[in-house]
């Protein structure tokens, strides 16, 4: 692939719901969907927290088991709106790829105790 004529392609589903261009107070199916995974991306975000934290190692053992219940659910939240068009996602241009594992390459190297 020629790296200096790469075009960015979107990939995504086509809605399956019709979503109003103009919207009123009330909320349709991509407002419900988006206000649960933003929940969802709440507890997680607080469950890591918790459980990093817990003192007892059952405790910290039951945090851990629901917190990764909580990102798998994150996780099925996020694939439930793709396969509704609700999210699209932006080819990555192989060009950035390599200039980011670059950069990360180059910032483990010269953090490496050894």
């Amino acid at each position: 692939m020629n790296m200096t004529t790469y075009q960015s392609k979107t990939i995504k589903n086509s809605q399956t719901s019709t979503v109003p261009q103009v919207k009123g107070p009330e909320m349709n199916d991509r407002d419900w969907i988006n206000d649960i995974l933003a929940l969802e991306k709440y507890l997680t975000d607080n469950y890591n927290v918790f459980t990093r934290e817990a003192s007892h190692l059952e405790l910290y053992q039951d945090l851990r088991f629901i917190l990764d219940e909580t990102h798998d659910c994150t996780r099925n939240i996020f694939n439930a709106m793709f396969a509704e068009g609700f999210y699209k996602l932006q080819q990555a241009n192989p060009r950035e790829i390599q200039q980011t594992r670059e950069q990360f390459t180059k910032y483990l190297s010269s953090q490496s105790p050894y």
